[in-house]
Order: structure tokens, then sequence, then C-alpha cells
């Protein structure tokens, strides 16, 4: 067995970070006229765009097509080597094709160019040698030329995946911005998942879940404890006679008149009721909530409609909805 190189691991990992950081920042250098116009391309493809590549290169155009369909794109990709044994079928004649490669010479590579390019698709090449077959071929080159992979050999591929990477969100934000994509729209395409439930779900809809406990200003401690209890949210609301809001009771609130050792056959809801209760509308988003509860290091929300009570959002519905 070979013995093992004694290495400090700690700066090795900096070194290749430190490598790969001045790859993606290198990369600025390269956003020319063969960028924007990949971008406008793309941008005005009535088709999608299909993205390419093989080995590393291709993991690398699955991410992009990720982040492209889920930002509101169009893209599929097909592997390189599958593409020249029958998947060309895919490609159809409004798409744009965007092929990624290292080197551009891949013998892959450069069966399928020619193919595509027969086709009459436009063809954008993510390449790292500006020499190669692919650049040379392509209609607009995204130059992801690097120094030196981080891999001490210099031959696994990391730097330069890392720039391809980072030049395919550099497109996916630049289409972004071109098509005024909202965070609503995110919501759309990610209905299931954290995102989204931070991006569309609603106060009302949590808060609809539970009882809206209530007392009146004058409702015995008896009322207000049964209240508390029947709502199973350690607080209650206490309204004016005309219905408004004017108060919360919460179970401290009953905690800290008992350790003063007040009488209990005589207080009124109103007695130990605290007035100006944090509150928030039924149509704000659950993740605003959130963000009072944390300004305010409280676990409950009143919620209104309008300036009428309707119910609680606590702490605990946030939780059980991931949006924590």
């Amino acid at each position: 067995m070979k013995n093992r190189t004694v290495i400090n691991i700690a700066e090795v990992a900096k070194k290749t970070l430190s490598l790969e950081a001045a790859a993606v920042s290198d990369l600025k250098q390269y956003i020319n006229g063969d960028f924007e116009q990949a971008v406008e391309l793309i941008a005005h493809c009535t088709g999608r765009l299909v993205v390419t590549g093989i080995g590393k290169s291709a993991i690398i155009g699955q991410k992009i097509v990720a982040t492209l369909n889920s930002t509101g794109t169009p893209a599929i990709f097909m592997h390189a080597a599958d593409a020249i044994h029958g998947d060309l079928g895919m490609i159809q004649q409004d798409d744009a094709i965007l092929c990624i490669s290292k080197s551009g010479n891949s013998p892959e590579i450069k069966v399928l160019v020619p193919l595509v390019k027969n086709f009459g698709n436009k063809l954008i090449a993510m390449v790292g040698n500006m020499e190669s077959f692919l650049a040379r071929e392509a209609h607009f080159v995204l130059n992801t030329t690097v120094a030196q992979e981080a891999c001490p050999n210099n031959l696994a591929p990391t730097t330069s995946t890392t720039a391809q990477l980072a030049m395919g969100d550099a497109l996916a934000v630049c289409l972004i911005e071109w098509h005024g994509f909202t965070a609503a729209d995110f919501a759309k395409f990610h209905p299931g998942g954290t995102l989204g439930k931070k991006l569309y779900l609603k106060v009302g809809d949590l808060s609809r879940l539970h009882q809206a406990p209530k007392v009146a200003k004058g409702s015995s401690l008896k009322e207000v404890i049964v209240a508390i209890s029947s709502g199973m949210l350690g607080v209650t609301a206490v309204l004016e006679a005309d219905g408004q809001l004017g108060g919360i009771i919460t179970d401290g609130d009953l905690r800290r008149m008992l350790e003063k050792g007040i009488p209990g056959e005589h207080i009124i809801a109103e007695h130990i009721m605290s007035t100006h209760p944090k509150t928030i509308q039924e149509d704000e988003l659950a993740i605003n909530a959130l963000e009072m509860m944390r300004q305010y290091d409280i676990t409950q929300l009143l919620v209104l409609r309008d300036k009428q009570y309707i119910g609680i959002i606590h702490l605990h519905d946030l939780i059980r909805e991931g949006i924590i």
C-alpha cells in the first residue's frame, strides 16, 4: 500500500478556494459582445435552449438547465454522446444550442457541432480553449478559460467547471433581469418547496387552521382561562364593546398575575390585558410574520382583516410549514 502523503489540509483547501475564486473573478474580462448577443439570442428564442456537453461539462450543463427552467427560460439537456446516437431528434427548428466544453476538441463535440449547424440552429459555445474546433465553429463564444485547475496535477476539472458554473449563472441572471422575472413568478415554479412557501404562503392560510379565541374586556378571569385553553395557543384576544381589538392576554400574563398574589375573584380581562398587541394583516406573507416575531421576540401575532380581528398565527405554524 502506498504511503499517505502528509498534507496541511487547511492550506490545501484555502489554496483551492483561492484558485477558483480568482478564476471566477477573471471571467469578468470575458463579458463581451458575444456574451451580450448570446443573452439576446436566448431571450428572443421562440423554442428552447438545448444545453449539451460531455463528461464533467455535461454535469454543469444539467445544473444550468435546472437554473434556467426554474427562472422562466425553457431549457433541456442533451448529452453530447447520446446526441450522435439518436438524441439529436430532440432539437427543434426554433431551438438555440449551448455547447459546453473545456477543451472544445472532444471527439463527440467534433461530430456533434457540424450536425447542429446543418440543422440551421444557432450555436453558443462555452469553452475554455479559444483556439479549439468548438470556438471556431460557434456563432457566439462564452470564454471560460482558466489559468490552471485546482487539482495538483492540473488534470481533474475543478477550476474549469467552477468557471462554467459561474458563467451559466451570469447567463441565467441576465435572462431573469431581461424578462422581469419576479419573486411571484419564482413561486409558481416552486410551489412544493420551502422557497415557494416563503413566496406564496399567506398569514390567513395558516391562521384559519385555528380557532380565534376572544373575550370581552369585562370577561371574568375564568372566561379568560377557558378562552386561552380552548384555543390551545396560549393566548386570547380581548375585544372592545364594539368588537374592535382592544388587547391581548397570554398565559404569561396569567402567571405574572398569580405571582403577584392578586386575588382573582374580581379580576376581569381589562385588568390584565396588554394593550397595543402586535398584529398582522391576513394577506401578508407568512415569512413576514416570522420576521415580526423575531423582531419583537414573540411567538404569536393577532391576525386582522382590515381592522377586524379574525385569528392568530403562531410560531409553530411556521415551523410546521418549513418556513423556518
